[in-house]
Order: structure tokens, then C-alpha cells, then sequence
């Protein structure tokens, strides 16, 4: 069984992307589900191509217990349309990015990632960058509801999946 490919983007793969790739293989190995959901994640921009995700989201994530320490930035390619399943972004504006290059024929999923979200308090997950602290807890908190959520759609859709799920 070929595994499900879900592939994060923000803008520069260093903030919001990377905390949503670490939530959901977290999510992942918590049901035993590593070989067959795999997760990724990469930016529209080619910033920061190579680079450690952000030191305040590692941090934020590490908190919460999720290691981001293995992720390295990456710029989004047509290719992926090709490998991913879903493709989410974080925001309008990397969607509508990410609309301009997907080719005709992909037939995965490609949207916002709070569409998984079932407290639909925000529609997009506001890039923390700028900010302080607490826009890197709000981006976990949005995240991590969100990633329920995902992993709950795609257990319902693919039920070969969900009989390999351990319950927790």
C-alpha cells in the first residue's frame, strides 16, 4: 500500500510549515502510523533554502514536545504536486502560490490547512515572524487542532489506513 503524502507550506519553510510537519509526525507516531501517512514540509519562497526552522518556533515546539531539530527549509517544486496527496498551506497568499504552478491533472488536495480545523476560529494560521512569543504558541494551538483534524479525514477516506491505527 503506497503511503498518504502530506506536504505543509508557508512562506519561508522556517516558521509555520515546519511546526505544522513536526505536530502531525507527532500525531502520526502516536497512532503507529509513520509508514503509512508521510509528512513534509516546504515554503513558496526560496529564502531560506537549508536552514534550521526558526529558533522561537524549535523552541515553542520543543515545549510542547515536538522536535523540529531534523527539518531543513525547502522551496516548494512542481515535483510535489507529482508526490503529495495533500497539499496545505498555511495561508491565502501561499495558496494562491501554490495555485500558479500546480499542473493540470493533480488530483490530490490542495487548500488551507485550518480547513481541517474543527474549531474554525481562524482561516488561516498568522505567520508569527514578526512577532513575539505568544504568536508562536497561538500558531501551535491552531496546528495542533488542525492536525486532528487532518488525520481524521484522512483516516475516514482511506479505511486501510484507519485498521492499521492504534488507538491513543
Amino acid at each position: 500500500m503506497k503511503p498518504i503524502q502530506v506536504l505543509m507550506v508557508c512562506l519561508g519553510n522556517i516558521c509555520r510549515s515546519p511546526t505544522a510537519q513536526g505536530v502531525f509526525e507527532a500525531r502520526i507516531q502516536q497512532r503507529q502510523l509513520a509508514e503509512h501517512i508521510l509528512v513534509d514540509s516546504a515554503g513558496t519562497s526560496g529564502w531560506h533554502i537549508g536552514e534550521l526552522p526558526d529558533a522561537r518556533s524549535r523552541k515553542a515546539a520543543q515545549r510542547r514536545g515536538y522536535d523540529l531539530s531534523q527539518q531543513r527549509g525547502r522551496q516548494v517544486t512542481v515535483q510535489d504536486f507529482h508526490d503529495f496527496d495533500y497539499i496545505l498551506a498555511m495561508d491565502r497568499q501561499n495558496l494562491q502560490a501554490l495555485k500558479a504552478i500546480c499542473p493540470d491533472g493533480f488530483s490530490g488536495h490542495l487548500g488551507l490547512f485550518l480547513e481541517f480545523s474543527r474549531k474554525q476560529s481562524y482561516l488561516e494560521v498568522p505567520d508569527p515572524y514578526h512577532g513575539g512569543s505568544e504568536g508562536f504558541e497561538l500558531v501551535l494551538d491552531l496546528i495542533e487542532e488542525a492536525a486532528d483534524g487532518l488525520l481524521a479525514d484522512i483516516l475516514e477516506k482511506h479505511p486501510e489506513i484507519r485498521a492499521q491505527a492504534r488507538n491513543s
